[in-house]
Formats: C-alpha cells, structure tokens, sequence
C-alpha cells in the first residue's frame, strides 16, 4: 500500500509545491496521466474497471453495431447479472446466454452469473474494488465503491461500450462537498437515517455533479458496510462519486475479507487546506429514525410523523441495505416476535456470500422463524423483479428508490427506511419506530453483532 500526497514539482509550476487537492481531484489526476487538474475540467481518463449488469446485453449489441472485435483489456470488464436472477422469461434467458457466450469469447474472466448477487457487493467482496482506482457501472448507484477508497461512477450502456473498445471516456473534474457526521447515534437510529436526513435537507440535486466527502467521528468510528450505504445513498443527492477515506477499518476489509494484497492498491487522501464547494454538518446525536415517503426520496419525515400507516409488503434488500450486517439488524429486531398477519415480509440478501454467513450465524433462521421469505441474492423488488404491489398497496423497503411504479402498480406507495424500521414495522404491521420493539425484549444473540448505537462490523 502507498499513500499519495501533494509533494514539489507533481503539479502546477516545476519545482513549486502543488496546490492542495481534493480525492476527486487526485482520483482523476491518476486515471488521466495529467497533473494540477482543478474542478470543471474534462479530461480523457482511463478506468480501472468497467462493471456492466444484466443488461450488457445492450453494450455487446452496441459493440456489434460498431463492428468491433476486440477489446481494449478484457481484465478490466466485469459483468454480473443481477437485475433479474434467475431469469424470469425466455427473453432474459436469452440475454443471459449472449452475455455468458460473450464473456467466454472475449476471454472475460470477471463474469458473475445469476446465483451472484447484486453487482456492487460482489466486486467488492471478490476484490475487484480497490482504494485509489476510478471504476464506471452501468448503474447510478456505482458512487458506493467509494466506502473502499474509489472513485465509482455511474454512466450509460454506450459510454460502457466505448469504454470496452478504447479504454477511455472523458469525464469532468466535480467540485467536492465535504460532509462532517459526529456523534454516536441514538438507540433505533442507523446510518440510513442519517443519509435520509441528509437527502431530504439537502434534496435530490443538492450535490450535482459532485464528489462528496464523508468524515467525520461517526463516520470514522463505522464499518465497511455502513461506508457502502453511506457513498451508495449520496447518489440520490445527484453526487458524481462518494468517499471516505481508507483507514485500518478499510485496510482489514481488503486484507481479511476482499482477499486483496496490502500491495495492490494506492490510498488517494484528500490533501489538508483543499477547496471544498461547501461543507455539510451534521449532529448524529440528535438523529432519529427518518423515512422517505411516496414518491421521491428526497421528502423525508422523521418516522414519527407517519407512525401508524398501514402496510400490506416490507422489503429487505438492495445494494444500499442488503448487507450480512444489514440483514443481522432485521433479525436482532424480529427476534421473538412474528410478522403481522396481512404483512408480506421479503428479504433478498446482497449476495450469495451474505446469504452463507447470514445462513451460518443464524441470521436467516431468525428471519425465518418471525415470517420472513428468503428470496436468492440478488437485486430483486428493488428492480422490480419480484414483490411487486397490487393497487393500493404499500410497501416499506430498505431500497435506494421509491419512485413511483417501481414496484408494481403506479397506483402503490414505497416507503424508505433502514432495516431497523422495517422490520420493526413487519412485526406491527404499520410503519413504527425501531427502538419502541427494541426497548421491548433483551438484545438476540442469533442477531450477530450488530446492535443499536454499535458498529456493524465488516460487511461481507
């Protein structure tokens, strides 16, 4: 491992001391070659990865079009299909298999196929993900490579394809937004309440196009696995890319679980006196549970203004909190009790190393056992594969999104919240606050080690 800062001579006038830089900037220097790169300029960088999804069916197609046969580094695609796993119609099968034919033909051997899980989580955990590199998805929700230290950006099906043939796609320096969270949060309070009150103060184009910062002691003090909510959530503030910077809790991540070798990677830091656009603050302290109700995620409410709204689904999943530690949170709340009578409780775990360990520990016992349907890993209802609602209806999810119609008919309500509160809510039947179900019973051991006010521990 090497940690990079501003030294004489590496930018500006030779011979005179850089001017201090954000990761953005850095991230970006590294992947173009270029130096003394300031925020608004477009540069032609150069990825480390390229991750595409179920639909990379619609890059090969375009690749097709173009009338290439060759790729610029077959070692930097990563494909994974996930969105709909396993494939639901024959027009998905047939997807699958052109991306499988394909991935063999080119000689990709980062190819993760539907028993996987969802895209994010699993590159991490493989070790494809590494502190330092400038990585581009064909999903919005690529900011989450961040919690390792990475510059992970979203873009379409043809940036992905031109990316594939030359290797490169321009991109704009962002400015940086640094975002300070302090104090250990209340009982029932978990770091998707703070990136919903974040979302909802802020608003969903309250970061456009830029690189937000996350530091802070609540942040510092978090594992991985609250980092990736943390950096997959500030894309619904219209951020360009995420960070927190790596420190030992991100170094025994890649070592431990990642399988990366201490030598594989360089630490981008945020230089002391870099330019920042603005800086955000907040008392974790003070936080209380927080939810985003229909129909954007940006009109957040503190969970007791909406205490009480009947549910007819809850779903656990996703990339944002779909994690071994989020699903230990769900089961630490159940424990003991049942899902309500009328209440479909769906959990979709992030992926199929979470669904082992979760399997292992007991975690999907005690989902189980309260009422909980387990369904493969994968992204599931979040895409809209699967728990979908009739007319009417309202579903509670730990998604990313409650856009209207994502999940069934335009005529259906998603409610946003952690883990906590929906399972809390399962158990009611009616969106209720964590912490009145956890004042109730003693903490289960069955849960994991991730109770209220504590740290998750290492997402796997």
């Amino acid at each position: 491992m090497t940690s990079t800062a501003s030294t004489p001579g590496t930018a500006g006038t030779p011979g005179t001391a850089a001017a201090p830089r954000t990761f953005a900037q850095k991230a970006l220097e590294r992947a173009s070659g270029e130096s003394g790169l300031a925020p608004g300029r477009i540069v032609d960088a150069y990825p480390d990865l390229y991750m595409s999804h179920t639909a990379s069916w619609r890059c090969i197609r375009t690749l097709e079009r173009m009338g290439a046969d060759r790729l610029y580094d077959p070692d930097r695609v990563a494909m994974v299909m996930d969105h709909i796993s396993p494939a639901m119609n024959a027009k998905t099968a047939a997807d699958h298999r052109l991306c499988r034919e394909f991935a063999d033909r080119m000689g990709i051997k980062n190819f993760f196929d539907v028993n996987a899980g969802i895209a994010h989580i699993v590159l991490m955990e493989n070790g494809l993900v590494r502190p330092g590199q400038f990585i581009i998805g064909t999903d919005s929700h690529s900011t989450i490579y961040g919690a390792l230290g990475a510059f992970g950006t979203g873009v379409g099906f043809s940036e992905i394809t031109a990316a594939w043939v030359t290797g490169k796609l321009w991109v704009k320096v962002p400015e940086s937004v640094r975002i300070e969270i302090d104090g250990e949060l209340p009982v029932g309070s978990y770091a998707k309440d703070v990136m919903l009150k974040l979302i909802g103060d802020l608003g969903a184009d309250g970061l456009t196009y830029c690189s937000a910062e996350f530091t802070g002691s609540y942040v510092t003090s978090r594992s991985v696995s609250e980092r990736m909510t943390f950096c997959n959530l500030a894309m619904e503030m219209g951020a360009k890319n995420a960070y927190v910077a790596p420190d030992a809790t991100t170094l025994a991540y890649l070592h431990d679980e990642a399988g990366v070798p201490a030598d594989g990677y360089e630490v981008l830091l945020p230089d002391e006196g870099a330019v920042y656009r603005d800086v955000v603050r907040l008392d974790g302290s003070a936080l209380t549970p927080q939810i985003a109700v229909p129909h954007t995620v940006d009109n957040v409410v503190g969970v007791a203004e909406v205490s009480g709204t009947r549910l007819d689904q809850v779903f656990i999943g996703s990339c944002a909190n779909a994690k071994y530690d989020d699903l230990a949170i769900a089961a630490e709340v159940l424990a003991g009790h049942k899902v309500a009578r009328g209440v479909r409780l769906v959990v979709t775990p992030a992926s199929s190393a979470v669904m082992a360990k979760a399997s292992a520990t007991g975690v999907l016992a005690t989902l189980i056992e309260a009422g909980a349907m387990i369904t493969n890993a994968g992204c599931g209802a979040c895409a809209g594969n699967g728990g979908a609602m009739a007319d009417g209806e309202a579903t509670l999810s730990t998604a990313n999104r409650n856009f209207q119609g994502r999940m069934g008919s335009y005529e259906s309500r998603i409610y946003l919240g952690s883990p906590a509160t929906a399972a809390a809510s399962a158990i009611t039947g009616v969106i209720t606050d964590p912490a009145e179900v956890l004042a109730q019973a003693p903490r289960s051991a069955a849960a994991g080690s991730a109770g209220p006010g504590r740290p998750e521990g290492a997402a796997s």
